[in-house]
């Protein structure tokens, strides 16, 4: 990928498409926080107010093509947006000439995700998938850890209560919402992050409700590539966990046990905390786009989605109670 001009002095401008809960709670903190992004704009179909964002005099439009038309200069967005809707705002962005940055998961489809890859590279833009689960400290001590390691066995478990997390949001559960492995596909990018070598899904059983399009819950059997270090690994994913919620990766090595707990920010070895630090992912994020708009490259990973697409081929498909809110 090649720039014609360098970055321009001071933070670069950014407009945020999807003025959600995860836009609010975690975008909008981390891009002041870190301060190498100004947010410039915000993307809000239901038409909130400037006052409703709380955001002051930060513009807000209906759709993203308004924004783009009254920001030309506007240098990058972060699709945050239902999944379903990702493919063709990430296009007009990067044929708008912004780099993008796209929350997980990053399509609806693998065959999207691809073709994202042709656009940014035909854009000459900078391309992100942000799978935010792995811009934590305990991650990548994880991972260290485990370069060269013989993994026996690991186990995700990964609970959580949709109504706490995504209340009322009925795109989660229609089509080409994920369901659970919307939080689920998290545990995945960690664990695509960490383990020395690939892993491939041999069994999964997905129940889905009555009335719903996506799965509430999900287990999945996955196994090392042949001739590799890794065993198996399981998964359980439940998005009914009501009370204390469960985001953890066990994993048995030779060596003994590393317990990877609270989504991946705290490791512990043999039963002994070894490291803990405070949920900053997302500022990681926000430093990740900005190095590599600032190198022209480009970050997507397809590992985690190919693993969500890969238990709906070879799963059981099984129907649970109605979900109602």
């Amino acid at each position: 990928m090649t720039r014609p001009t360098p970055l321009p002095p001071g933070p670069l401008t950014l407009g945020i498409v999807g003025f959600g809960k995860i836009a609010r709670d975690q975008h909008v903190p981390a891009i002041a926080a870190t301060g190498l992004f100004r947010l410039a704009a915000v993307v809000s179909p239901h038409g909130a107010t400037p006052e409703e964002t709380g955001l002051g005099d930060v513009p807000v439009f209906r759709s993203q093509g308004e924004m783009l038309a009254a920001l030309p200069r506007l240098d990058a967005v972060a699709i945050c947006t239902p999944p379903a809707v990702r493919h063709a705002l990430t296009v007009e962005a990067l044929c708008a000439g912004k780099h993008v940055l796209i929350e997980k998961p990053p399509a609806a489809t693998l065959t999207e995700l691809r073709l994202l890859l042709d656009a940014a590279e035909g854009a000459k833009r900078t391309l992100f998938a942000a799978w935010h689960s792995r811009f934590n400290a305990a991650v990548e001590e994880t991972r260290r850890r485990l370069a060269g390691a013989t993994v026996r066995h690991a186990a995700i478990t990964w609970k959580e209560d949709v109504r706490r997390w995504h209340p009322g949001q009925d795109w989660i559960f229609a089509a080409g919402g994920f369901g659970v492995f919307d939080p689920g596909i998290n545990a995945l990018s960690i664990l695509t992050e960490i383990l020395p070598a690939p892993v491939v899904v041999r069994d999964a059983e997905l129940r889905v409700p009555a009335n719903r399009d996506t799965p509430i819950a999900a287990t999945l059997r996955m196994e090392g590539v042949a001739g590799s270090a890794v065993g198996t690994v399981t998964a359980a994913f439940d998005f009914l966990q009501e009370g204390e919620q469960t985001w953890t990766i066990a994993i048995e090595t030779e060596n003994g046990r590393l317990d990877l707990t609270h989504g991946g920010t705290r490791l512990s070895v043999n039963g002994v905390p070894v490291l803990a630090e405070p949920d900053a992912e997302y500022q990681g994020i926000y430093r990740r786009f900005h190095h590599l708009i600032a190198d022209t490259a480009g970050d997507v990973d397809a590992r985690p989605l190919q693993l969500v697409a890969d238990a709906c081929l070879v799963g059981r498909w099984r129907t649970a109670d109605a979900f109602h809110w």
